[in-house]
């Protein structure tokens, strides 16, 4: 780590050491993971709100799983984005990667901040896409330019110095994965379902995790006139989120990827009579800590 980087992570530490907010944990125990919110809108945004964005601290490194839109000026709120390791994208929805568009500029237009790109991890197919997006206004190589671009295989292992980073398939209308992440050598687990609606697989693979960051777009309730009875969910529902977590048996159940047009209190009362224990919301700017 370089000495300003290490600057930069004691400075957010202490600070996270004072901060009252809700979500920071009371434990005495060394922190392995430090989870911020940066987006948690659906892919629609919420009043001045973000969508799909989350920083995560952990080993020394800084990395950003997803950058939807308006991540990037979240991220600027919270921590020096010169200075982000790695970008995880979990699937190509725009509401989970636009925000890579301003991140790109900012590392090729922008001042001169680090000699190095970040490494930019994607699923397959990631390239060819977004050379037709950036290609729309002559700039095909933007993202490329500025990011290490590397492709990862969801069945494979990703090892970022001393982060260990796992994918699981889960279904949604394109191909979509969960992901776990630890630091090396800990047993603290994150599990974020990324977007997908009921499936068995995002239970066995979030099982015994510390905590599940886990969407709840869909609301519950009769399906539009639009919509096909017989085509699988590609969202979960708040209660739908309570089931895969109480039979995961993690240890705290984080919705996320919910409207600001809902209740929140309703959404987490749904969530909570399946789950049977406190369900937390995910707010943008809270931090949670494993």
């Amino acid at each position: 780590m370089t000495p300003r980087r290490a600057a930069c992570f004691d400075a957010r530490a202490r600070r996270t050491a004072t901060s009252s907010s809700r979500a920071a944990s009371t434990s005495e125990s060394p922190v392995s993971i430090r989870l911020t919110i940066l987006g948690k809108s659906p892919s629609w945004q919420d009043r001045d709100g973000a969508c799909s964005g989350y920083l995560v601290e952990v080993a020394g490194m800084a990395l950003l799983i997803d950058c939807g839109s308006g991540v990037f000026a979240k991220l600027r709120a919270h921590h020096d984005y010169s200075q982000v390791d790695a970008v995880i994208v979990t699937h190509l929805h725009a509401d989970h990667t636009l925000d890579l568009v301003p991140f790109a500029y900012a590392l090729t237009v922008g001042p001169v901040l680090r000699d190095d790109r970040p490494v930019l991890h994607a699923p397959p197919g990631a390239r060819a896409a977004w050379r037709r997006l950036c290609g729309a206004w002559g700039s095909e190589t933007l993202i490329e330019d500025a990011f290490e671009l590397r492709e990862y295989d969801p069945a494979a292992e990703l090892e970022l110095d001393r982060v260990r980073v796992r994918f699981q398939p889960v279904p949604h209308y394109v191909p979509t994965n969960a992901l776990e992440l630890r630091a090396q050598g800990e047993q603290g687990r994150l599990v974020f379902s990324s977007d997908c609606g009921p499936n068995e697989e995002l239970v066995d693979f979030a099982s015994g995790a510390e905590l599940l960051l886990i969407e709840a777009t869909r609301l519950g309730e009769p399906l539009r006139d639009d919509e096909d009875p017989d085509e699988p969910p590609g969202h979960l529902t708040a209660a739908d989120a309570g089931e895969i977590g109480r039979r995961a048996a993690v240890g705290r159940l984080v919705l996320t990827h919910y409207s600001d047009q809902l209740d929140p209190e309703h959404v987490r009362a749904q969530a909570q009579a399946v789950f049977g224990r406190p369900v937390e919301l995910a707010r943008e700017g809270e931090r949670y800590e494993i």
